[in-house]
C-alpha cells in the first residue's frame, strides 16, 4: 500500500534515473526464480547516489513514524536494505539491526545481527517486494526472538496478488514508498517508455509467471 502518490512518483522518478530500475519490454530479463520480465529493480544502486539516498531515507523515517510512531528498533532484511535501514534508524536516531536470510553456520550462528530485546516494538525496513517470501522470513526470525513486529516498509514492489495474499496469510502490514503502478504511470508521462510498450508492461503483471 502506497501512503503517498507525489511521494510514489517522485521515488520511481528518481530511480528510473539512476537505472535501479530498469524497463526493457522488448529485451527482457531472466529472473532467478526463471521468469522472464520486462522490469528489473536493484534498489542498492541508490547507495552510491547521497542525494537519492537521503531522500529514500528521510521519506521512510517519516512515514514508520506517521503509521507507527518511534518504535524500540528498526531492522534491516540483509542484504539490499542493510544500507537504507541504516539510513532510516539513523535519521530516526533509532537502534539497528539487521535479519540474515538463514542463520550463521559458524560463530555464534546468528541469524538477527545486532542487540533486541524481548518484547521491543520492531519496524522492518525492505528495499524490494516480489513475493515476499524472503521479506517474511526476516519477519518470522524476528517473532521467533519474541520481536513486537509492528509492520514492514519497503521502497518498492511490484505488487503481485502473491504477495498481498502471503503478507496478509501472516499478518503482517505492508506500505511502500512506490510500486509498479506509479512506476508506469511516471514513466509513461515523462516519456520514458513508448506508448507502444505501456499495453505490454501492464500485460506482464497481471501474469508474470507466463509472460513471454
Amino acid at each position: 500500500m502506497v501512503l503517498n502518490k507525489d511521494t510514489a512518483k517522485k521515488t520511481a522518478e528518481l530511480l528510473l534515473q539512476i537505472n535501479a530500475i530498469k524497463l526493457e519490454p522488448e529485451n527482457p530479463f531472466t529472473w532467478a526464480s526463471g521468469w522472464k520480465s520486462p522490469i528489473y529493480c536493484d534498489n542498492r544502486v541508490m547507495l552510491s547516489y547521497p542525494k537519492i539516498r537521503n531522500y529514500v531515507g528521510e521519506e521512510m523515517a517519516k512515514q514508520v513514524e506517521t503509521l507507527y510512531g518511534k518504535p524500540d528498533v528498526i531492522a534491516g532484511v540483509a542484504t539490499g536494505a542493510i544500507g537504507i535501514g541504516i539510513l532510516v534508524a539513523e535519521a530516526m536516531g533509532l537502534p539497528f539491526i539487521y535479519v540474515r536470510p538463514e542463520p550463521k553456520s559458524h560463530g555464534r550462528q546468528n541469524q538477527i545481527e545486532g542487540y533486541l530485546e524481548p518484547g521491543q516494538n520492531v519496524v522492518v525496513i525492505e528495499d524490494l517486494i516480489s513475493t515476499g517470501k524472503s521479506s517474511l522470513n526476516a519477519v518470522k526470525a524476528l517473532k521467533a526472538q519474541q520481536a513486537n513486529v509492528q509492520g514492514m516498509i519497503a521502497i518498492f514492489t511490484y505488487g503481485f496478488a502473491t504477495a498481498t495474499e502471503n503478507f496478509s496469510n501472516e499478518n503482517v502490514k505492508l506500505h511502500t514508498l512506490s510500486d509498479y503502478d506509479h512506476l508506469i504511470e511516471q514513466a509513461s508521462e515523462t516519456n520514458y517508455i513508448k506508448e507502444s510498450h505501456l499495453q505490454t508492461l501492464l500485460q506482464w503483471k497481471s501474469n508474470p509467471q507466463q509472460w513471454k
